[in-house]
């Protein structure tokens, strides 16, 4: 049996850890990659920097705590190259109103299983609402950490008091407990949600630690819990061979380092076309939403301190939308309501997804057009000012979206 699950996690392995170098159309030069450290680390930054790249590329396997359901055996399987998942890595998020089914499996669906044990693919209860998800990118979430949160919050206008009818709003969501006050979006009480796709997530810390436990079912001492899997009956074994936790806070704590310091990818080529699609851009009032810039606040760490963050977000939470809508909340967001995605990195969506493109949260657009296109709610008025432009006018504001 164990000859035959090496065989087995082999050629799962060979399948999900496909990576960069499996969807990369080319090797990146300097300012077009996405797994870059920021600039001016020193020596002992630099080193934790290279370990957690090391923690963030390890495929693991049952012998180290895969499974016993996961979604990919690595980080870099979900973000290849550190950007933005396919619709080949994506996985879908389940609930029923607004409960999030966790003593069902939910509210992440695993839809693979470690061999050797007895399990059945997670089911879904009938009824749940599913949202289907990309792996958003990594790349210059230390820059979003570094925002101060009032920041964000002097964006919002949940009552649209300006009557441009954008309502943005911040998703305020409690930390997890292992979260303490000493990292950003931790301690008790709300904080400001500034990551995933709903900004239901206010910490680095529970963001990486959730992911390690969620998608490849490796716990922590943050998360020592396997996932829950919902068809286990008493006599079936439920677990993996590795004892918990799989791996250390210090493993955990490397690769939260890592993210929080890899550098977003530098600015495209600025054509006249370029110019006049920015022009344009701003007014159809997109950035209203896709603010332009950003500040980060005081930082112990001088490269992430008082930087202007060019992202092209507010980091709120808005309504899309029937259109777009998931019908299930994360967080204070209802089935309508999503982050504002950050622009950043647009130009080289398909280098990293083997010459596709995938937008929006799902991947249902494969254009950056259609994915404009595809926008609603707040967003329909600019949506509609887009599909009246001419074709010129147009192809000047994909130019722009693929210079960021």
């Amino acid at each position: 049996m164990r000859n035959r699950s090496r065989v087995l996690f082999a050629a799962i392995a060979v399948s999900l850890l496909g990576g960069c170098d499996t969807l990369m159309t080319k090797t990146p030069t300097a300012g077009n990659e996405f797994a870059a450290p920021m600039d001016g680390l020193d020596q002992s930054l630099n080193a934790v920097f290279l370990q957690g790249d090391e923690n963030f590329e390890k495929p693991f396997t049952p012998a180290e705590g895969l499974g016993p359901i996961f979604n990919n055996v690595s980080c870099e399987g979900c973000h290849p190259g550190d950007g933005r998942g396919s619709v080949e890595t994506g996985f879908f998020r389940f609930s029923a109103g607004g409960d999030l089914l966790v003593d069902s499996g939910g509210p992440q669906h695993q839809d693979k299983v470690i061999p050797g044990i007895r399990l059945v693919p997670e089911g879904v209860p009938a009824g749940a609402d599913r949202s289907f998800r990309l792996p958003p990118p990594v790349f210059g979430v230390g820059l979003i950490e570094a925002i101060d949160e009032q920041t964000i919050v002097d964006l919002a206008d949940p009552d649209d008091a300006d009557g441009d009818g954008i309502s943005g709003r911040v998703n305020w969501v409690m930390a997890a407990d292992f979260v303490s006050e000493r990292h950003v979006g931790g301690g008790p009480g709300p904080h400001v949600g500034r990551f995933s796709r709903k900004s239901q997530v206010s910490s680095l810390l529970e963001q990486v630690s959730a992911a390690y436990q969620q998608d490849m079912g490796v716990t922590s001492d943050f998360i020592p819990e396997e996932n829950f899997q919902s068809q286990h009956t008493a006599t079936v074994s439920i677990g993996d061979i590795a004892p918990d936790p799989e791996i250390s806070a210090n493993t955990v704590l490397e690769t939260v380092m890592y993210v929080r310091l890899l550098q977003p990818p530098a600015r495209g080529r600025i054509t006249a076309e370029v110019e006049s699609g920015e022009v344009l851009f701003a007014n159809l009032q997109c950035v209203a939403c896709h603010v332009p810039t950003l500040r980060t606040g005081d930082h112990e760490m001088p490269t992430l301190a008082n930087q202007e963050v060019a992202l092209y977000s507010d980091l709120l939470i808005h309504d899309m939308g029937e259109g777009l809508a998931d019908n299930r909340p994360d967080g204070d967001a209802d089935g309508y309501e999503w982050r504002t995605a950050p622009l950043w990195g647009t130009r080289l969506v398909p280098d990293f997804l083997g010459g596709q493109e995938f937008y929006l949260h799902d991947g249902r657009a494969t254009s950056l057009e259609e994915a404009v296109l595809l926008h609603g709610g707040e967003a329909q008025a600019a949506r509609d000012g887009f599909a009246a432009l001419s074709s010129t006018e147009r192809d000047a504001v994909v130019a722009f979206l693929k210079s960021l």
